[in-house]
């Protein structure tokens, strides 16, 4: 077979694996090609046979090396025991086993000079100096299994063990393959290989994954950055030096890779890159406990993106690398997550007693177990309170104490916070939260733990593909609720994690209309019809939760919506005699999901609530016997059980882990943290699962539009009727140079990519790839061109005349396929990276009732300053509503104009967002709306004004305004200092973006960092502490890529 024009530019040896192994060379790793190696007794790696998984030569060598005391017998031992045959195990439970004696070392058993029998322990990595190791990267390596034998792309050995396995494709096949037709294949063919296996790479160079030998490929992920902080680069290039540089390299394996005993059995997993580098920032900040007063920062990685396992392996490396007997409290606020942290920690091998064992029942219990110096003790809050304010005794007086809480900024400040601080006065502290520090709480939460240690927001975890991104529907009845200010009234009471009978009570009492509107029968009725149609006519058929107000509407809607699907289930069956046959295969199949489906009621227990709810016409037995004789919660975790629709109010709502809930359903009015973390039920990944979604019938984001992308193939090219070779060299000629003539628009060098080689090449292509996949009408322009050029140049074969066109046509074929593979599936990540970013900086509980209008159209819209208010007001006395509505247009578009200018202005947009909100919801007349609308309108006009009497341009003030809000507070002279540099900044970043289309290249897009970097380490160093300038940089790099894209 002839080779692939592709193969011409970009083949999988050339391209991706010989310059990622150059790359390895020069970070540590020596290289060796096994293609021809010949087992026995004269082979160099001391194999002698290809059923050896481990290179016995380099082993050998090194336990001498590791272990100069111990006798030769102790070192034969060691190396028996550690490959030995594990076939009868489960390839995971094999892996772990042989895992833990290489990190721990090889107990064995030897006989000393007295006769008598020691355990000694064998070490054959030495963790701690990268540099006492050797590292071999080998590829081509034969492996024999029990009836196959297969050849590796490349195996990573430390001391001989094959801790690494990298599969590399070239950039024109989709990075899948490597995992679809080559890793399935080796773990079924040669699966020895994988028993020391540490993690694995897939590459075609432009897509690089890494993940653990045995997962699903969904939880395969690329790695972003080096550092938190820089620009997201998911290269080969950072995916090499941040898992294969000897050091890091070790502290992966070591560190990072966990084995997880799940419900549905035991699973690997290597630590995302967001995980690893949150970890070890918060590792760097132990070490630095004596200078932060006690505090280790707070721990913000999104819900759904490991923060449990975080916490694991944070405790887990302090035991394992810092000195010390450290005792790790692990706080949370609710039973329910007590049971779940200690059970995170227990199934991933970390605490290995009993979990009851390790729970403080009382806080006399607590303090024995500190006594005891437990490696984790698990308590909940309440166990620092006090009566009557009485002042916390001492629990313990050890400096050794690490307090672990989770969600940090729910519980743990104000009084409890210093109860804590008083009962354990030399520990540290370290807060883990899902979810961003809201406005008003940060400052009392920093004080309790210190600033942000690590952050992993919302966006780039949908980004990552850590998480599924997030869609809503706005599906509110027409049955509206009362006043604004109610309505706040309302969101504060129900913001409580869970309600007891005594504040339901009080909920009916203080807010009798208000909540007689939401739990009217005509309402709920119409409600459960929608959620019944709504939850039948979905495409992703995972779990379904229905939050609901109470107890009572919990149960209310349990029973209208199994009503609705009765009466759906009624509908579909008349509708199928009569149904053709295609829609009556929907129709059966869809008939078989609604016939199966389970539905419970999941709350908690109440005094009275028998009696309390059968007044209102309702039956809470049922529900109780199932709660008390199902394991419901179990029912509801496994995917494949028809238990498939929970209605809750308070329980499961937050700490509740099911990946493959698709639909969370939001009848309650909720804010800030309790609503975050309920939404984020439905963001965890699952198979088949590209998306969750959140349906409000409460106005919790009323009007925020459901954001959909579809993406759409290119168009086919028609055949051209071309009569001679001639005709048709010609053809191709004229087809060429439009191709290149489009991509040199572009400015795309296609010849140079030919004139380059190895990690070059690569970025090349990888380069040309992202400016080419996007926008749709660019990529189908250019695939349809590339297509055209490879038909008319198939057409001149075998001509030998087609021969010049050779190269040219190549690269375009390289090109197009790349594109191909990195589009992949039709895919709607795009636009979840916006939906994301609105989440973090939006959600923050206050329905968004009227959402700024997207785009920059100025059809009917006037600028502010040149608004004559007097002839406005005479329209006004005609039209009131009319014109309020175009002064809210205009003013909405000057005020989203000044914040694109000035990041800091965006409270304008959210108090423009409140009025508009106010108004939407009837709370004020068009009248006042008016009135308030022209004096928000002058407040803009004298922000406006701001930069000229500050001695500063728009875009300069915007910088000013991100070094100084919030914090920190300036001295005159400070401020002086900081504008200065504000100014300098500028005018070196002009000079640097107006050269070069600086976005478009990683090298360009770094001199611009760095010399941001360079301008912003001239502010003063008092007010700019290490953390706080992080925070400024970051900051002003995201004004700065949005100000000169």
């Amino acid at each position: 077979m002839a080779p692939s024009l592709s193969s011409f530019v970009a083949s999988e040896d050339k391209t991706v694996e010989q310059p990622a192994l150059d790359l390895m060379e020069q970070l540590g790793w020596e290289r060796i090609n096994l293609l021809h190696e010949q087992p026995g007794p004269d082979n160099p790696t001391g194999r002698i046979s290809f059923r050896q998984t481990y290179l016995p030569a380099w082993f050998r060598a090194a336990m001498a090396k590791l272990n100069p005391g111990l006798p030769e017998e102790a070192l034969k031992l060691a190396e028996d025991k550690l490959f030995r045959d594990r076939s009868a195990l489960n390839p995971v439970a094999a892996n772990r086993e042989v895992l833990a004696q290489i990190v721990d070392g090889v107990t064995v058993e030897v006989r000393r000079d007295d006769g008598k029998f020691e355990d000694v322990t064998v070490r054959v990595i030495d963790w701690r100096n990268p540099a006492a190791n050797d590292f071999l990267a080998a590829n081509q390596v034969w492996i024999e299994g029990l009836h196959h034998k297969r050849r590796p792309d490349t195996i990573g050995f430390v001391n001989g063990i094959p801790l690494l396995f990298a599969e590399w494709k070239a950039p024109t096949k989709p990075v899948q393959d490597g995992y679809e037709a080559n890793l399935r294949d080796y773990k079924d063919a040669i699966p020895r290989v994988f028993d020391a296996n540490g993690f694995v790479i897939l590459s075609n160079g432009i897509d690089n994954l890494i993940g653990a030998s045995h997962a699903p490929y969904r939880f395969f992920s690329p790695w972003q950055k080096l550092e938190e902080g820089e620009p997201d680069d998911p290269s080969l290039n950072t995916l090499l030096h941040a898992t294969c540089e000897p050091a890091r390299f070790l502290d992966l394996i070591e560190n990072f890779v966990l084995f997880d005993e799940a419900r549905d059995g035991l699973r690997k997993i290597v630590g995302r890159y967001h995980q690893v580098l949150g970890v070890n920032r918060a590792i760097e900040a132990v070490g630095r406990l004596a200078d932060d007063q006690r505090k280790l920062g707070v721990f913000w990685h999104t819900q759904g993106s490991g923060k449990s396992l975080s916490m694991v392996m944070f405790a887990e490396k302090v035991l394992r690398r810092i000195a010390g007997n450290y005792t790790f409290v692990i706080v949370t606020d609710r039973t329910e997550l007590d049971d779940q942290i200690a059970g995170q920690f227990a199934s991933a091998g970390a605490l290995t007693k009993d979990i009851r064992e390790a729970q403080a029942g009382s806080r006399a219990h607590l303090r024995d177990l500190l006594e005891g110096n437990e490696r984790y003790v698990f308590t909940l809050i309440q166990k620092f309170s006090t009566e009557d304010r009485e002042p916390m005794p001492v629990l313990s007086d050890r400096s050794d104490i690490i307090v672990m809480t989770d969600e940090a900024h729910r519980s743990q400040y104000d009084q409890l916070a210093a109860n804590m601080r008083a009962a354990l006065p030399n520990a540290a502290f370290i807060g883990f939260t899902g979810t961003p520090l809201i406005k008003g709480e940060d400052s009392r939460t920093r004080e309790v733990f210190g600033d942000y240690v690590s952050v992993y927001d919302f966006a780039q975890s949908v980004r990552d593909g850590a998480t599924v991104p997030l869609y809503y529907e706005a599906r509110k009845p027409e049955l509206q609720m009362d006043r604004d200010a109610l309505q706040s009234d309302l969101d504060e009471l129900l913001d409580e994690v869970m309600l007891d009978e005594e504040q339901e009570r009080k909920l009916g009492r203080d807010f009798g209309r208000q909540y007689t509107l939401i739990t009217n029968p005509d309402r709920q009725d119409k409600v459960a019809e929608d959620v019944a149609r709504h939850f039948a006519s979905r495409g992703y058929r995972g779990k379904a939760m229905f939050v609901a107000i109470d107890k009572a509407a919990a149960v209310a809607m349990h029973d209208r919506v199994k009503a609705a699907i009765e009466r759906l289930i009624a509908e579909a069956e008349k509708h199928l005699k009569t149904a053709h046959e295609a829609e009556g295969a929907e129709i059966a199949e869809r008939l078989m999901h609604l016939r199966e489906l389970d539905m419970a009621v999941v709350v908690s227990q109440g005094q009275n609530e028998v009696d309390d709810l059968r007044k209102r016409g309702l039956d809470i037995l049922p529900h109780r016997e199932r709660m008390q004789k199902e394991d419901l919660e179990r029912k509801f975790k496994d995917a494949d059980d028809p238990l498939r629709m929970v209605f809750v109010c308070a329980m499961w709502i937050t700490g509740f882990d099911v990946p493959s809930i698709g639909t969370v359903y939001l009848d309650k009015p909720m804010k800030n943290h309790t609503l975050m973390q309920t939404i984020a039920r439905a963001n965890r990944r699952a198979e088949d699962k590209t998306s969750g979604v959140i349906v409000d019938y409460i106005g919790v984001f009323n009007n925020l539009q459901k954001a959909l992308a579809v993406y759409a193939g290119g168009a086919g090219v028609g055949e051209t009727p071309i009569k001679d070779k001639q005709a048709l060299i010609g053809a191709l000629s004229t087809m060429l140079e439009e191709a290149e003539s489009f991509t040199s628009s572009l400015d795309l060098d296609l010849p140079a990519i030919l004139d380059v080689q190895g990690m070059e090449r690569l970025r090349q292509i990888t380069a040309a790839v992202e400016v080419l996949v996007a926008p749709d009408e660019r990529r189908r322009e250019f695939l349809r061109l590339s297509a055209a050029v490879s038909k008319a140049y198939k057409a001149v074969l075998p001509d030998e005349r087609a021969a010049p066109f050779l190269r040219r046509v190549a690269v375009l074929h390289t090109l197009a396929d790349a594109v191909r593979a990195k589009l992949g599936p039709v895919d709607i990540s795009a636009i979840a990276a916006r939906i994301a970013t609105l989440l973090d900086e939006r959600i923050e509980g206050v329905a968004i009732v009227s959402p700024i209008i997207e785009g920059d159209s100025r059809e009917g819209r006037v600028d502010l300053s040149d608004i004559d208010f007097e002839k406005l007001s005479d329209l006004f006395q005609e039209s009131p509503k009319v014109a309020a509505e175009r002064l809210r247009e205009q003013a909405e578009a000057k005020a989203k104009k000044m914040v694109r200018e000035n990041p800091a202005r965006k409270p304008m947009i959210e108090k423009l967002e409140e009025l508009v909100a106010a108004y939407n919801a009837a709370s004020i007349d068009a009248e006042r709306f008016f009135a308030e609308l022209k004096d928000f309108v002058h407040r803009l006009d004298e922000e406006e004004e701001r930069a000229a009497r500050a001695g500063l341009s728009q875009t300069e003030l915007a910088i000013f305004d991100l070094l100084t809000n919030p914090e920190p507070r300036l001295t005159r002279a400070q401020e002086t200092e900081v504008k200065a540099v504000a100014k300098k900044l500028l005018e070196r970043l002009t000079t640097l973006v107006e050269a070069v289309d600086w976005q478009r290249g990683q090298e360009t897009r770094g001199t611009v960092w760095t010399e941001l970097r360079v301008q912003l380490n001239q502010l003063p160093e008092e007010p700019y502490p290490e953390a706080l300038w992080n925070a400024k940089v970051n900051a002003v790099w995201e004004f700065v890529q949005d100000r000169f894209a």
